[in-house]
């Protein structure tokens, strides 16, 4: 890093980085200076992409697992292999039980262990001890589905009496308290979730169902079958429950939810649609990606406080990190208005660019002297942030998916148009030298600040954390009544 300083003489002072930061931090002048000042950074910018499957969760030992043993059904006692999460302490907690769906990729045996989605995360930070159950025959389960054609209700209640064994064994567990059970689940969880509800299950207060549903394979009329069954298990559930669907789901077309959702509700069982619109490339994959958190968190923390079950966030650890509101700084297509990377020239624009083509979810994170960007994964905002503070100070977010969040750390006035930014000779109260110096200025990297007296003094101030005050208090030391005349790239002066 190199300092340069002009003065209205044209006279430069030169001052190494080291003494800078020496005389800086002891609140020490660093030199008088006659009319303006220019501060210069040359950096060699540290631009790192996040390329690691490694920031695909929470941190392990957040989690606290369990993996355990436990029978099912016992009329029909099979060994079924749960995983259990828990926040930190000895609990009591309320109990999420998550329940996972059905994939044709893989023979049930051959499936992975039903890990972490975006709904267990949910759970945990809002202090829930989460139980993920496999199915009989899944990932180590002992056991197998039967099949049952298009009875789609005998299907379900067979998963479900494994579900209630699962919640029997964890009520005797001194961690959980088993007068505050939600059942959960996605796809074929879901169906099973609310076929839990027929059971009367004493401690279940609600039901959540993620894109719920199944199509049994020996069915000559899967969506036909499963309206039918909904209006059936309709008839046996006083449990409220909670229903997430889109209208790009690759597995359940809209009109079949809708008509499973009224046939259901239509026999008296109590129930809420949340009918979300599209999401991605395929709505049944909604707990995959934390994009998506913003369209069911908030209706599942008010259905959760209507049945009187935990609701609000009291682990923030679990969730990826809130994107802020878009600031409205700059397009996002707009390499030159991005701060810190113009030190770079083409290099830092492609960079943006690439930034710019990556998929969502994503974030950039950019200082001083350096830039992260991570996509997908458990939270790339944190993500992003940390790989820019691994190489530079000053890290702050530049743009989350497709908004720009930049907001400069001192409030600046907006565009006035006074004059085109270019017109060094509409800037008002400067001599020669200083138009002189304008025109330098417009050459330096953002983020700027111009700034200027009604004496004909005049300040600037490129890069750093905060050129805009840099610039307005240097300003006001030697001068009265000091105004920004530029910020970036906009004329803000009012006149």
């Amino acid at each position: 890093m190199s300092v340069v300083y002009l003065s209205a003489s044209s006279k430069a002072m030169p001052l190494s980085s080291y003494l800078l930061k020496k005389l800086s931090r002891a609140g020490k002048k660093v030199l008088p200076i006659v009319a303006c000042m220019f501060l210069l950074v040359v950096a060699n910018m540290s631009l790192a992409d996040d390329a690691s499957d490694a920031v695909k969760a929470p941190d392990a030992a957040l989690l606290h697992e369990r993996i355990l043993h436990v029978t099912g059904d016992p009329d029909d006692p099979v060994t079924l292999v749960m995983t259990v999460y828990t926040p930190d302490g000895p609990g009591p907690f309320p109990l999420a039980v998550m329940n996972h769906g059905s994939t044709s990729a893989l023979p049930p045996a051959q499936q992975p262990r039903y890990h972490l989605t975006f709904s267990a995360y949910y759970f945990l930070s809002r202090g829930y001890a989460v139980a993920l159950p496999m199915m009989r025959g899944y990932a180590g389960s002992e056991g197998h589905l039967r099949a049952h054609g298009c009875d789609d209700v005998a299907t379900g209640l067979e998963a479900a009496n494994d579900i209630r064994a699962v919640i029997d064994y964890l009520k005797q567990q001194p961690y959980i308290d088993g007068s505050q059970i939600v059942v959960a689940g996605q796809s074929f969880g879901g169906w099973n979730t609310l076929s839990v509800g027929a059971l009367d299950v004493p401690g279940v207060k609600g039901l959540v169902s993620f894109a719920g549903g199944m199509k049994a394979s020996d069915c000559p009329d899967p969506d036909g079958a499963l309206i039918k069954a909904a209006g059936k298990l309709g008839t046996r559930v006083s449990i409220p429950s909670i229903w997430f669907f889109g209208d790009n789901d690759a597995i359940f077309a809209t009109p079949v939810w809708h008509a499973m959702f009224e046939h259901y509700k239509a026999e008296g069982a109590p129930a809420e649609l949340v009918a979300y619109g599209t999401f991605g490339t395929n709505s049944h994959n909604l707990l995959g990606s934390g994009e998506g958190l913003s369209l069911w968190v908030s209706k599942l923390d008010a259905f959760l406080a209507r049945v009187n079950l935990p609701s609000t966030l009291v682990h923030p650890e679990y969730l990826p990190m809130p994107a802020p509101s878009p600031s409205h700084y700059a397009a996002l297509d707009d390499v030159q208005a991005v701060p810190y990377l113009g030190v770079m020239g083409d290099k830092g624009a492609a960079y943006y660019q690439r930034f710019l083509e990556k998929p969502l979810p994503r974030a950039l994170a950019i200082g001083l002297r350096g830039a992260g960007v991570a996509t997908g994964g458990f939270d790339p905002i944190a993500q992003a942030m940390r790989l820019c503070e691994k190489s530079t100070l000053g890290c702050r977010l530049y743009a989350v998916d497709s908004d720009v969040v930049w907001v400069r750390p001192t409030p600046t006035p907006p565009a006035t148009h006074f004059a085109t930014l270019t017109d060094e000779n509409a800037v008002p109260y400067l001599n020669v030298q200083g138009r002189a110096g304008y025109e330098k200025f417009l050459s330096m990297p953002r983020p700027r600040a111009f700034v200027i007296a009604p004496d004909g003094g005049w300040d600037a101030a490129s890069l750093g954390l905060d050129p805009v005050a840099v610039a307005m208090t240097r300003c006001g030391e030697r001068h009265h009544e000091c105004h920004l005349y530029v910020v970036d790239g906009d004329v803000v002066w009012q006149h």
